[in-house]
């Protein structure tokens, strides 16, 4: 996970400002280039000190100096490097900086956003961003502008109600289509791992080769995914949470496959409808939402 969460900044330094920026609110200075910087941080001493990663912010000279921690528990010792790290770079650079934490769990999130005592009257405070601070990126056009941000939403957000976990997952796929084709494995891999089961589960029964026309069909999708958990849940002690969930992916397949008939220009009759959206066996509608992509008729779906 810490190396995984680094080649995120590293494929896209500018991931540090968006955090800076999206998640803390913080203006940061005005910057035309984001390069990642040497995290040597070696002094005079025979001891040598690596910050896992330096993003530089310039314009035509350097404005801010972030040093990215990937985080995964608590390190007393992190309390006396951090601030090394923010004193070394600052003197390297002759510009602002900054500790940026990013924690993957609210405990050692609180943790390292506790202020550093250096003295009487010097305290260092890391920035941080926990699994609640990442931006929830639900907009394909903004993954697409942000892919690596867009799959850390996943990864912060994955877990979240099934409704909010598949809008964040679809757009963090489209974005990695427009990604160099040696991180598109990498970054598919950390969405499917990245979601709960039950949206796992509706994720992958999305029909194959498909790419919505609309907004509507990415809705009608989540919003019957997330119904259909919500009835089958709230009659658990009868049916069983599992079933609801399974009652719920069926309703998402079953209005996918209206959309994409819908979007083909094909008339779908009301017996053609109920006879969709009243189905609750799932190969058979995985099987529709396959063929839904092909007829010539909405009717000739069942043939």
């Amino acid at each position: 996970m810490h190396e995984v969460l680094l080649q995120l900044f590293r494929n896209r330094p500018e991931l540090a400002a968006e955090l800076l920026r999206e998640a803390l609110r913080l203006e940061i200075p005005a910057y035309t280039e984001v390069r990642v910087e040497s995290a040597d941080f070696t002094q005079l001493a025979p001891t040598e000190y690596h910050a896992d990663l330096v993003v530089l912010l310039s314009n035509g000279a350097p404005v801010l100096g972030v040093v990215v921690e990937v985080q995964l528990s608590p390190k007393s010792r992190k309390r006396f490097t951090w601030p090394l790290y923010l004193s070394t770079l600052r003197a390297r650079l002759e510009c602002d900086t900054c500790v940026l934490v990013v924690a993957p769990t609210l405990e050692v999130a609180r943790w390292a956003a506790e202020p550093i005592r250096l003295g009487f009257n010097s305290v260092v405070v890391p920035l941080v961003v926990g699994p609640g601070g990442v931006p929830i990126i639900t907009d394909p056009e903004r993954a697409i502008q942000a892919p690596e941000l867009a799959v850390l939403s996943v990864m912060a957000h994955g877990h979240a109600d099934v409704d909010m976990a598949l809008k964040v997952a679809l757009a963090a796929t489209a974005a990695v289509r427009a990604v160099p084709e040696d991180r598109v494995v990498l970054y598919s891999d950390l969405i499917l791992a990245a979601l709960s089961e039950a949206a796992r589960k509706a994720f992958l029964m999305l029909p194959q080769g498909y790419e919505f026309q609309s907004p509507i069909g990415r809705e009608s999708f989540q919003k019957g995914v997330a119904q259909g958990i919500e009835q089958g849940v709230a009659q658990g002690i009868e049916q069983g949470v599992a079933q609801g969930i399974e009652q719920g992916v069926a309703r998402g397949i079953a209005m996918t496959v209206l959309e994409v008939l819908d979007a083909r220009g094909l008339v779908v009759s009301d017996t053609a409808r109920e006879r969709i959206l009243g189905c609750s066996e799932l190969d058979l509608l995985a099987r529709w939402s396959r063929r839904a992509v092909t007829v010539p008729a909405a009717d000739a779906l069942f043939d």
